[in-house]
């Protein structure tokens, strides 16, 4: 089922800021084990626990404001901050594809508590979050992914689609010796670049945009961030681990919800056309107007619209 959404009820112009002052909100900082590493994880709320992941360039700060607000609706909202985005955080296993997100979404639901969550993924979030489900859907009880589509569109437009070739350029560009230098330069410009390209209608704030550089400034985080896509289309060697990522990219026994912009200058709309192929257990798409790649922090009260209700039902 596909639709496209009503006009958001965000004032145009007006970006959610998540840099500074989150702690005025609610939101508390700590730490959990899980999976072999300690995931620096942001916390608001009481209630049925929701697991909010970040994508790339980005971090678990832009979760606040969504953070927020699920614990004013009575939710337990976390947002952990993905292998390798921290001092300290590289995969101990140096592994950063499919199965290994998942498994990490896994360890988080129980190492918080937890028997099931549910799960709201942005870009290498939902990546993530549709690993965990297909690793185990008993876990997850509804899933929520955003801006990265699922299931056999994708790959195929890596291979046939000239448009997403050439939006996907950056992916290519970092498994060069190139990458690591360009990305680093003029304060790491290169990474505002392609919040620009990919979201062309938001501004990102001052202080948001510090948090940004701090995040991929700290020992290690930025090789250990690009190694998400130095492994993205090459298989593990072990044949253990190749029949692991089969299972992480099998269909997807759980309720779910995808939204995607309608100005993604990331993904283009069109390769989520088919998705619902992938989800066996209710699956439904909606295109948001007026909005890009970073739709939860460009409108963030026409998502939860859609969200808080999915998670009702």
């Amino acid at each position: 089922m596909s639709r496209s959404a009503a006009p958001s009820p965000d004032r145009p112009g007006t970006p959610v800021q998540t840099g500074q002052n989150f702690e005025s909100n609610g939101v508390r900082k700590r730490v959990v084990q899980a999976n072999g590493l300690e995931f620096p994880v942001l916390e608001a709320g009481d209630g049925p626990l929701v697991l909010c992941l970040h994508g790339f360039p980005d971090h678990s700060r832009s979760w606040v404001y969504v953070l927020s607000r699920l614990a004013q609706e009575g939710y337990r909202a976390v947002a952990p901050s993905l292998r390798g985005y921290w001092a300290g955080g590289a995969a101990p296993d140096r592994s950063y594809r499919a199965a290994a997100l998942g498994q990490d979404v896994l360890a988080l639901i129980e190492g918080l508590g937890a028997e099931q969550a549910d799960v709201i993924g942005h870009d290498f979030g939902a990546r993530s979050a549709y690993s965990a489900a297909s690793l185990d859907a008993s876990r997850i009880r509804k899933l929520v992914g955003l801006a990265v589509p699922y299931g056999k569109g994708l790959p195929q437009a890596f291979v046939a689609d000239g448009d997403q070739q050439r939006r996907s350029w950056y992916m290519f560009f970092f498994n060069s010796r190139f990458a690591e230098p360009a990305v680093q330069l003029n304060d790491f410009a290169f990474l505002h670049r392609l919040w620009r390209e990919w979201s062309p209608g938001y501004q990102m704030p001052a202080s948001d945009r510090k948090a940004l550089i701090d995040t991929f400034s700290q020992p290690g985080v930025l090789p250990q961030t690009l190694s998400y896509y130095r492994q993205l289309f090459t298989p593990p060697p072990e044949a253990e681990a190749q029949a692991l990522e089969a299972r992480a990219n099998g269909p997807i026994a759980v309720p779910t919800l995808y939204l995607h912009g309608e100005e993604d200058g990331c993904m283009s709309v069109r390769i989520s056309d088919d998705m619902a192929a992938a989800f066996t257990k209710g699956f439904e798409r909606i295109v948001v107007p007026g909005v890009g790649h970073f739709l939860h922090l460009e409108k963030p009260e026409a998502v939860l619209s859609h969200i808080l209700p999915f998670l009702r039902s």
